[in-house]
């Protein structure tokens, strides 16, 4: 059975014109908070002052993107930088229960017998069988004669 893949995961649908869902919110938030100010503020210049700071907030946030990532994601990220310590220092705890754990694994387990040595006639054996490419096999007897095969 075949499974239609995703494409197109990054692009967001778009609600009105080229405005998708996100963006659309970010705008409606900011033009209440702008409405909001037209009616606390009696004096027009300082309106116009606070409107264009919050609609221009508003824009930003809807539109521009870091990166890829929509700016909000991007400021998030710029604070979590500088709240976090620059430093990490990795503190590992040791726990009780882990080290008799291990001391029983490593009590249990058994001990390889030590390998034994190679004597030196193995050891000319097989430097023999190396050094022929295989033709040599310690099974020949010597009176047989050389074997050729290739």
């Amino acid at each position: 059975m075949q499974f239609v893949v995703p494409q197109f995961i990054d692009i967001e649908p778009k609600i009105i014109g080229p405005i998708g869902p996100r963006q659309l919110i970010i705008l409606i938030v900011a033009g209440g908070l702008i409405f909001l100010c037209w009616n606390l503020v009696s004096n027009l210049i300082v309106f116009i002052l606070i409107a264009l700071v919050v609609a221009g907030l508003g824009v930003v946030f809807a539109f521009v993107k870091v990166n890829g990532r929509p700016f909000h994601y991007f400021i998030l990220s710029l604070i979590q930088t500088y709240t976090l310590p620059q430093i990490r220092v990795w503190e590992k705890e040791i726990m009780p229960t882990k080290v008799e754990e291990e001391k029983k694994i490593k009590k249990e387990t058994p001990v390889a017998p030590p390998k034994e040595l190679l004597r030196s006639r193995k050891l000319s054996e097989l430097a023999l069988i190396v050094d022929t490419g295989g033709a040599y096999s310690p099974d020949e007897e010597e009176g047989e004669g050389e074997n050729f095969d290739f």
